[in-house]
């Protein structure tokens, strides 16, 4: 373990966070993110990413946590000042790591369940709302996440955070609507649009044979490959004035009655 020390905000190294931080083409060029805080550190690390560096302010983070990192990582140490410079968060816990990404193609899911649930969202925009959707694969430990048609990049660190380091406790995928309806094909897993037109109650719905549920954004919904691929188009039944929720609140509905059917196995 390697320990220096930055005084200045106006280092080459902290100048590069601060892209990482507010640029998505940096984070894509350099194949790396910043994550910030112990918890969502710890979890990338057993989710076996590789952490590259380490940057921590001692008056907030007990140094003698830094024995516990995996070995050969660069720490280094900051002032005040830097910290503030690259820390994300109001409320922090002192520490910062930048991080090796992972390319999350299609063809890196594998199943270890014979009739595996996976949770498809197409062209999510807000982190915000990514963030909630990857909690609730997280806490329903659904085989996949796949996310269709992305509109960012899985480190930007508002995903990250607003996930609370669930984006590295699922196994997520990108790719294509057309693609991921083929890979879904292949793998013989039933399809489930969370689309109005032509829909059942999604309670009615036989969810524990191999099944992917899909959903979209709010303002507007799925585009009409699913409705052509769905093997039945689902809604959740609205009793108030409006159509529609919260993208994140609907998948977490659809996804725990699969769960309940499978008795949350």
């Amino acid at each position: 373990m390697v320990n220096k020390q930055i005084s200045s905000t106006q280092n080459q190294l902290i100048k590069h966070i601060v892209l990482l931080k507010e640029k998505s083409r940096e984070r894509k060029k350099t194949k790396t993110f910043v994550i910030e805080g112990e918890r969502e550190i710890q979890l990338a690390i057993n989710g076996l990413y590789t952490i590259e560096t380490v940057l921590y302010f001692p008056e907030i983070y007990d140094t003698n946590k830094l024995s516990a990192l995996p070995e050969n990582i660069n720490c280094i140490e900051v002032t005040k000042e830097v910290y503030q410079k690259i820390a994300y968060r109001a409320t922090t816990e002192g520490i910062v790591a930048i991080v090796k990404s992972r390319p999350h193609q299609l063809d890196s899911i594998s199943f270890t369940n014979k009739t595996p649930l996976i949770l498809i969202a197409e062209a999510p925009e807000k982190p915000g709302n990514i963030g909630a959707i990857l909690r609730t694969a997280d806490a329903a430990n659904v085989d996949a996440v796949i996310i269709a048609n992305p509109k960012t990049d899985l480190y930007n660190p508002n995903i990250v955070r607003s996930s609370v380091g669930c984006v590295f406790t699922n196994q997520i995928a990108t790719g294509s609507t057309t693609d991921i309806i083929t890979f879904l094909n292949q793998n013989n897993i039933h399809i489930y649009s969370a689309i109005l037109q032509e829909a059942e109650e999604y309670h009615t719905q036989d969810f524990t044979q191999a099944s992917a549920i899909v959903v979209g954004t709010e303002a507007i919904g799925l585009s009409d490959a699913w409705r052509d691929a769905s093997k039945q188009n689902i809604k959740i039944p609205m009793q108030g004035a409006i159509d529609s929720m919260n993208v994140s609140v609907a998948a977490g509905i659809l996804i725990f009655e699969a769960k309940r059917q499978r008795n949350f196995k």
